[in-house]
């Protein structure tokens, strides 16, 4: 079975490739989000009355920061149960089964 952030399965398929890009695409979106609500609640807070919104913002920023790693978590688990071509076994290890 391969271990969690084992960098050599991000290349070891098309379908690993493409699942990488799409979860890289998902993070990338996250953190523009997030330094986007703490740019604009940093704004919001030259001004008393939009004080309240700019903690609220600084706090869905805090949530979508928190969402990086586990975005990269999902990653790597998806990689885990994706099957992996022989060479990328190493030698002595049975055949790779899929979990469900």
């Amino acid at each position: 079975m391969s271990k969690l952030f084992d960098q050599s399965l991000r290349t070891a398929t098309a379908k690993h490739r493409e699942v990488v890009r799409k979860y890289e695409l998902y993070r990338t979106l996250v953190e523009f989000f997030a330094a986007f609500t703490f740019i604009l609640g940093s704004a919001f807070f030259f001004y008393d009355s939009l004080m309240m919104a700019g903690t609220w913002l600084f706090l869905i920023g805090s949530v979508l920061f928190a969402v990086r790693p586990t975005i990269r978590l999902l990653l790597e688990l998806r990689l885990m149960n994706l099957p992996v071509p022989d060479e990328f076994r190493p030698y002595g290890v049975d055949k790779y089964v899929p979990r469900s």
